[in-house]
Formats: structure tokens, sequence, C-alpha cells
């Protein structure tokens, strides 16, 4: 019984394998084109493989080039100019390599994973402005009355992840220190640098 199913799968196969190349079936091309320049011929023993390193973008994916914070954005986005909006200085070379913060979180209608009915930004910026007030004296009643999200002790995070204006403001801070609130796409930060 198995030779026989082995024998009927084996036949079919041979007759698919005919039939297409009677009807002309050609292997088709991949979708994303190759670059010559990106294109490299790697041999392992008998076998040889050939690896195509194609931009994301290249796939119809549009990625924004500014997503990395350290990359400063033309057009100011949120958070990548200091609140008068000026430009973000350099951090200083004394500056820690990472900090443990804690953070208020203010949510507003437009920022990312704001609940659907959130406040509006002004409405946002007035609670903010008055949650910032009361963190330089006590930031864990501030983080209580912030909105989910918001933490007084956050861990540690290191250069290069926050927006540049929250991260000059927060690895500038002293340690006890608070600052804010700072205008980031998540909404309005108010931050105290833990140590």
């Amino acid at each position: 019984m198995q030779r026989a199913l082995s024998l009927v799968v084996g036949v079919s196969a041979v007759v698919l394998a005919v039939a297409l190349v009677a009807s002309g079936y050609k292997k088709p091309q991949s979708v994303l084109p190759k670059d010559a320049a990106t294109e490299a011929t790697v041999s392992a023993s008998d076998a040889s493989f050939t690896s195509t390193s194609v931009e994301v973008a290249d796939a119809g994916f549009a990625l924004d080039p500014y997503d990395s914070p350290t990359t400063a954005r033309p057009d100011g986005g949120v958070g990548y100019t200091m609140a008068d909006g000026t430009p973000v200085p350099s951090l200083p070379d004394s500056a820690p390599r990472s900090v443990r913060f804690g953070v208020v979180l203010v949510t507003y209608a437009g920022a990312q994973f704001a609940p659907p009915g959130v406040r509006s930004k002004d409405m946002a910026r007035e609670l903010a402005t008055k949650l910032a007030q009361e963190a330089t004296t006590d930031f864990r009643g501030a983080v209580q009355k912030g909105d989910p999200g918001s933490s007084d002790d956050l861990g540690r995070v290191g250069r290069g992840i926050l927006e540049p204006a929250t991260e000059y403001s927060l690895f500038t801070l002293s340690p006890g220190g608070a600052a804010g609130p700072f205008d980031t796409p998540r909404g309005f930060w108010i931050v105290k640098r833990i140590e």
C-alpha cells in the first residue's frame, strides 16, 4: 500500500514538472530590486549562496529617517528643539552615559498611545505646568496625578534613547533635580533625575 502511494506521489511530481516546463513556466523573480553594489557571493564547500541587501524603503515601506532620537530633525519636530525653539545644545563631556529617572506623563489628543477622548493639548500643557511645579517638591505626588505611564522610577536610560531636548535636560540635571514640562511625541513629560 505504501509503495503504491509513493509511486502515485512520484508520478504526480514528474507530471507537474513536465507540465510546468511545457507551459513555459519561469521561476518568479524577486519583487525587490537587486542592487549590484550590495550583492555578495559566499561560497561554502560545494554550495554557492547569493545574498542581496535591500533597503526597507525599496520594499515599499517608508521609514522616517529622523526616527533615531540622535538625528536632528530639520523641521524641529516635537522634542527636537528646546522649549524656546532653539536648537538642542550638545551634551557636555561631563554628562553621564546613563541616568536613573522618573517621569510624570500628561497625554493629549494626537500624542502617541493617547487613549480616545483624552484632553486637548492646551489643557494638557496647563496640567503639566501645574504638575511640574509640584514635582520640584513632591515628585511622587505629581506622579500619582499624572497619566498612566507615569512612574517615580523608570530605571536607567542611556544616551541616544530619548528625544534630544528631553535627553539634554535630563542628563544635565543634578541628581534629585526635576524639570519640565517637555513636549514629546507621547505627551508632556516632567522628569526627575534619580542618580
